[in-house]
């Protein structure tokens, strides 16, 4: 589902099959939540938003989407720093984690209990010559018909660890 943005013009909720939507929490979290906050009470007191009101709220709309998706985007990046660093004193260790997506160069795994996402690369795995099926997502073996899907559970051990590209590399085990 799309990221929702800020926006003057009333497009409903697709998901909740509302025809009119607003939502806000308490006015100290957000600025948005402020702006909600004040243009109910404006029409709680039966005034009109005029054009000038209009164009500065479009304005407020856009630049809070932005902001928005601008702290999420830190908020990823400080939490794969993290888990990066995190995984940087375990090299060598062994974990149980998910394929969380398959390509044609390896498998993502996310180690389970810290849901440390890491990639193991094709060429790292050892018992096979491994190819991408495109259509069903999926790795074969082409000697021993071994397949590698999403939503399987492995065995891995940490690789190695990069802070500065915040990636982890994993072992099949």
């Amino acid at each position: 589902m799309a990221k929702a943005i800020y926006s003057t013009k009333n497009v409903g909720h697709y998901g909740l099959a509302f025809e009119y939507y607003a939502h806000f929490t308490s006015p100290i979290r957000r600025y948005p939540d402020i702006v909600v906050h004040r243009l109910l009470t404006d029409h709680l007191k039966g005034l009109k938003v005029g054009k000038e009101k209009l164009s500065i709220y479009e304005e407020i709309s856009r630049k809070s989407s932005e902001q928005e998706k601008c702290a999420s985007d830190a908020e990823r990046a400080s939490i794969k720093y993290k888990q990066v660093e995190y995984m940087s004193s375990r090299i060598g260790q062994v974990f149980k984690g998910i394929i969380s997506g398959v390509t044609e160069w390896g498998v993502y795994v996310e180690e389970m209990e810290t849901k440390c996402e890491g990639l193991v690369r094709v060429r790292d795995i050892q018992d096979d010559f491994y190819v991408f099926n495109e259509k069903k997502l999926e790795l074969v073996g082409q000697k021993k018909k071994k397949k590698y899907r999403l939503g399987d559970c492995i065995k891995i051990k940490v690789k190695n660890v990069d802070l500065e590209r915040k990636t982890i590399d994993y072992l099949l085990i």
